[in-house]
């Protein structure tokens, strides 16, 4: 059905007469009659009482009447939430990250954009690597945070920022009266290690081998809240990267050692995204905030490293 058509009839039946409806709209009686004749011919039925000094609808024409005021209330609506869109007071996004990254640094990024955006939701979602690879592949994630680069030629790596990996521990173990740590140290003291599953897990594996140095933990687990607590606990260290620990590093019950390998002295944290995708609205205002906050976070380490 064409839109003009419609629009002249719905004015028409709406003010009850052509002639009303023809000084509303701006066009010649005549053409209102046409386009309503050219709507009927279309649809195969009459829409209006012939032979009346005003309009009366048929059955068809208030069905129609009743189509074409729906299909105006639902543009409207559809402007409303795409201005609200546009302006970020609306919108969902959706984030992929794994477990290291459910520290401070992401948590306390999420809640400063949601207050200035309180109206946009963000679902996150902790996977593994090749997960959260595969989400960002398929549009499922807007995008997400990695450890180290992605060889995914599909994928793109928004910002990248330092993330070496170091020994956490609390401020009166052993550990932390030492400047620096070998892996030879390291396996002198109880670990709480990441599983096998995890990412981190595979860079020390990869720097055991070369050091033909094996790390034997006395806790394995997949979750990095339980690694910071039994670091926290003082008996055992664990191995992440600052960004996995902010909170506990800042108000002090862990304490960082850098670790001397040299893998794992260079690990990064890699923001992605599929490359082609054209991100807008909430999903690439926080990208953008993402991005800014690693750069951030990453000159200050520098500077901390250099001082």
């Amino acid at each position: 059905m064409q839109v003009t058509s419609l629009h002249y009839f719905y004015q028409a039946a709406s003010l009850g007469s052509m002639r009303l409806a023809s000084d509303k709209i701006g066009v010649a009686v005549s053409s209102i009659s046409r386009q309503i004749a050219q709507l009927e011919r279309e649809m195969g039925v009459a829409l209006i009482e012939r032979g009346r000094r005003t309009i009366r609808l048929t059955e068809a024409g208030r069905l129609t009447y009743e189509y074409y005021q729906g299909c105006m209330s639902n543009e409207e609506a559809f402007k409303n939430r795409l201005h609200d869109y546009r302006q970020l007071k609306a919108g969902k996004i959706d984030i992929s990250i794994g477990e290291g990254f459910l520290g401070g640094f992401l948590l306390e990024t999420i809640e400063g954009f949601q207050s200035q955006h309180p109206g946009v939701s963000v679902t996150i979602s902790v996977l593994s690597t090749a997960d959260i690879v595969k989400r960002v592949l398929d549009d499922s994630a807007h995008c997400g945070l990695i450890f180290n680069d992605c060889n995914e030629p599909k994928i793109r790596v928004r910002a990248t920022a330092a993330q070496p990996l170091m020994v956490l521990c609390a401020p009166h173990h052993p550990a932390a009266q030492m400047e620096a740590l070998s892996l030879q140290d390291i396996s002198q003291f109880d670990l709480c290690l990441p599983d096998a599953a995890l990412r981190i897990r595979q860079l020390l594996r990869d720097a055991e081998r070369r050091e033909e140095i094996w790390l034997e933990p006395k806790l394995t687990t997949t979750s990095i809240y339980v690694m910071r607590e039994a670091a926290k606990a003082g008996r055992m260290v664990t191995v992440l990267p600052k960004i996995a620990a902010t909170t506990e590093l800042a108000e002090g019950s862990l304490v960082a050692r850098p670790i001397h390998e040299a893998s794992l002295e260079y690990t990064t944290v890699s923001l992605i995204h599929r490359l082609g995708r054209q991100l807008d609205g909430a999903p690439a205002r926080l990208l953008s905030t993402l991005e800014a906050k690693l750069k951030a976070w990453s000159a200050n380490e520098g500077e901390r490293t250099a001082a």
